[in-house]
């Protein structure tokens, strides 16, 4: 109640600010410090038990509020940790960091021009480059910011079946033919989600057999597309991979823009991971094609270490998400204002309330240049090169496939040394799928570093190392191989 609006409420306003923003660049220096754990594991319940964290009746003090804030950071994961290599997100950013607070404070909505003018204006222009650097002429086209890449590919897929049955807006899905779309066997799951919410159905989404490098291959997109359209159904969306989630695997984007085109499809490229290779004059090869997408799903806050959340979708044809999406309400949207209404991009977003994500990566890109998330994109990809090029041979570890990683997932398993010498059966299949979990489990409780397991298909768990961190150097390559063998020696 000392705090303001209260009258007089200005010093301790600003003693109790000062001292959280001590707390937040004690917790940032220590993000840093290799000699501080990534982690302070405790169980849930542990958890639940060792503090109060219900909420009461009656308001507690300042330095308990205070006390809160330095528990919650004590046992959070420290992300920005040079050792923390869990997801695709990593990494923490000062400028990005003093973006997301200068966004808290001036605590807008991004829904129209007139409550947030110089965050719409930096959205369009941020879009606008973004659209520019996939390949459209002068950055032609329209786009938004979404919560997340599941989010954008959801709206991809909403945006390409209004474009085929603009009626789907008012009648619904009984209106129209039975629809399907077509993905890798190695996309995210968002695609089939955005497919359940949708009502499309996730039995509508073909999954296309990929090669053993986790590409889609277009002969079989093809023939699922003729199978599908003989069934009497309409192929609407064929989703591409650049970057998958576990093998950052880059689809062949010209091969199925050729087949999109041919059968008249959206082609929607989820670059969700792999979409800041296009910063890199070295690396963005990777995703030639892209360029001739009707949409693409590009999150900064993954390679380009963003601070979460920061996700666009980039459409090809203007006005299209517009009339898809827009409800026209007058107490937000009045078409009488004082200005270009263009500006008031709300209407053309699925939510009412939108947060402000463009800041942190506007202030980054004027703070680094394309230069400096390029240096920074280039350094990541040659540690993954690096682990790679150092586990390939060494003993006690095998790659889940052959060839140099395309993108920074480097897959292997971690053999130890019980089940070298052993020929491939059955017991040694089920001794190898226990060796990540507890590795991983000793990692969390030593809190030493933090790196992703996973089954996939007749693969049993395997280690998926994705670099994302510009903090991360070949010492903590090192150590993260040591740290493996150490914790996985006795198995």
């Amino acid at each position: 109640p000392d705090l303001l609006p209260t009258c007089n409420g200005e010093i301790t306003t600003m003693s109790f600010l000062q001292d959280v923003v001590d707390i937040l660049l004690q917790y940032v220096v220590k993000s840093f410090d290799r000699s501080t754990k990534v982690i302070d594991f405790h169980y849930p319940n542990e958890l639940l038990q060792e503090y109060n964290w219900e909420l009461a009746d009656q308001p507690q003090t300042l330095e308990e509020i205070l006390l809160n804030c330095r528990t919650t950071l004590k046992y959070a994961i420290k992300t920005g940790h040079p050792r923390y290599f869990n997801q695709l997100s990593t990494g923490l950013d000062m400028v990005g960091l003093a973006a997301d607070w200068l966004t808290s404070a001036a605590n807008t909505n991004m829904f129209t021009y007139e409550i947030a003018p110089v965050f719409v204006l930096l959205e369009y222009v941020t879009l606008r480059k973004m659209r520019e650097m996939v390949g459209w002429p002068g950055g032609c086209g329209d786009g938004i910011f979404s919560p997340g890449g599941a989010i954008s590919n959801m709206y991809a897929m909403l945006i390409a079946r209004f474009k085929m049955f603009p009626e789907v807006k008012e009648k619904g899905m009984a209106a129209i033919p039975r629809l399907v779309a077509f993905t890798s066997e190695h996309s995210h799951f968002s695609v089939k989600k955005g497919a359940a919410a949708l009502g499309i159905g996730t039995d509508s989404v073909i999954l296309i057999r990929c090669d053993e490098r986790g590409k889609m291959i277009p002969s079989d997109l093809e023939r699922r597309i003729v199978e599908a359209k003989q069934k009497g159904f309409v192929p609407f969306l064929v989703s591409a991979t650049a970057g998958t989630t576990v093998y950052g695997a880059f689809d062949p984007l010209i091969a199925i823009a050729d087949i999109c085109k041919k059968y008249k499809i959206w082609m929607h490229v989820d670059g969700a991971w792999g979409g800041g290779l296009l910063m890199s004059r070295k690396h963005k090869w990777k995703l030639n094609g892209i360029e001739r997408a009707n949409s693409v799903t590009w999150n900064p806050h993954k390679m380009m270490g963003v601070p979460l959340q920061c996700s666009a979708l980039l459409v090809r044809e203007e006005g299209l998400m517009q009339s898809c999406n827009q409800m026209h309400a007058s107490y937000l949207f009045q078409q009488d204002k004082h200005y270009d209404l263009s500006y008031d991009t709300g209407d053309k977003a699925l939510q009412c309330g939108r947060h402000v994500d463009v800041f942190k990566l506007w202030l980054m890109w004027r703070a680094k240049g394309t230069i400096g998330f390029e240096a920074q994109i280039d350094k990541c990809l040659e540690l993954a090169e690096y682990l790679y090029n150092k586990i390939n041979s060494r003993e006690g570890y095998e790659m889940v496939f052959d060839g140099k990683p395309q993108h920074t997932n480097v897959c292997f398993w971690y053999i130890p040394p019980s089940l070298r010498g052993m020929e491939d059966s059955e017991e040694r299949t089920s001794r190898l799928m226990k060796v990540a979990p507890v590795i991983k489990a000793r990692m969390m409780e030593y809190g030493t570093t933090m790196v992703s397991y996973q089954p996939l298909g007749d693969k049993v768990n395997f280690f998926r190392m994705v670099i994302s961190n510009p903090a991360a150097t070949h010492q903590d390559i090192d150590f993260l191989i040591d740290e493996i063998e150490r914790l996985g020696q006795d198995l």
